[in-house]
């Protein structure tokens, strides 16, 4: 038994926004954690009662610094994503960093192989991996239940979250959606295109129109806007023997088998059943695990890499009009 699994592992929280003090909730109520510490330059957020008896920093170098911890939460704007997690795997403390990994794919390739050479676990939050629904659809292809996947469609639309002003909806939204299509069909993009607004609701651009042509065949759309009045979360995967559809805010799942005479139309739709849980919770639960069990995290730096490259080509080919072929190589060079 190793001394992380007789103790309590100690956690902390930078960046106390409405995901900040979330990971903070959660960490206060999964057993075997003590959230020891928070840090956020705001007054009035360190004053928040979710975060109990933790001690409250509005300097996260000096927390790192007299604290001792084994794990912190990275819930800094996206542009400080950079020096906050450096500052972290430099004591030698284990990191999960929000969505997308960092503002740039340098930026993101510099903390992967800080985090390589230190030893010390490099964690990126994609929380929807970690849906319900999710869990259950990536089980029912494994299970054979679409055959071959032809198309994944993903809709994250909804009204501006007025918590964004750093990054533009490409990438703030669109790569959960690049995670959980890669995550599910098993296979990297090849080639992207994509148009985009700007202009609208910031001087980013706020409505994504996608198109993702994976290795092996497969074509991923995606649909992600904050314009939208009505917040939508779903995803639906096309394939030989019908239709699955998930929802990732009711996490539900439903199964369109092709009829007789292979028209969906004359399939009844069949619930399948996912039992409910909260997507967050579950993430935190898997990355102490991983802490503690000393092994790779579900969700790796590469894995955030490669979102961010994805976003960050979809960007590229709106700009130029023309459709990008994905580089390949080691992306920690």
């Amino acid at each position: 038994m190793t001394q992380h699994d007789r103790q309590a592992l100690r956690a902390a929280v930078i960046g106390l926004g409405s995901m900040g003090l979330n990971h903070a909730r959660v960490y206060a109520g999964i057993e075997g954690i003590e959230l020891a510490a928070v840090a956020d330059v705001s007054p009035e957020r360190l004053l928040s009662p979710t975060h109990g008896r933790a001690a409250t920093y509005d300097d996260y170098r000096r927390m790192l610094a007299e604290e001792r911890l084994d794990l912190v939460s990275v819930c800094v704007p996206t542009l400080l994503h950079h020096d906050v997690a450096l500052a972290a795997i430099d004591r030698r403390v284990a990191v999960l960093v929000e969505k997308p990994i960092a503002a740039t794919l340098d930026e993101g390739r510099a903390m992967a192989k800080a985090a390589q050479d230190a030893g010390v676990p490099l964690m990126v939050g994609h929380v929807e991996r970690f849906n319900p629904a999710v869990t259950e659809l990536r089980r029912q292809l494994d299970a054979g239940k679409l055959g071959c996947v032809f198309q994944l469609h993903a809709r994250r639309t909804g009204p501006f979250p007025q918590r964004v002003r750093d990054v533009g909806v490409v990438h703030d939204l669109a790569p959960h959606d690049i995670d959980v299509m890669c995550f599910l069909v098993e296979s990297a993009p090849e080639r992207v295109y994509a148009e985009t607004l700007r202009g609208i609701a910031t001087k980013h651009e706020d409505m994504l129109s996608g198109i993702l042509r994976f290795h092996n065949g497969a074509v991923g759309i995606l649909d992600v806007n904050w314009l939208t009045p009505v917040k939508v979360r779903q995803l639906s995967l096309l394939g030989e023997n019908g239709l699955l559809q998930a929802d990732y805010l009711s996490q539900q799942l439903t199964f369109y088998p092709r009829g007789p005479d292979g028209h969906l139309s004359d399939a009844t739709p069949r619930a399948i059943e996912v039992e409910s849980a909260e997507p967050l919770r579950l993430e935190l639960e898997a990355f102490v695990d991983a802490v503690r069990r000393g092994v790779a995290p579900p969700v790796t730096a590469e894995d955030g890499l490669a979102a961010l490259e994805i976003a960050s080509l979809l960007v590229e080919s709106a700009r130029t009009g023309a459709a990008i072929n994905v580089p390949q190589g080691d992306r920690l060079d």
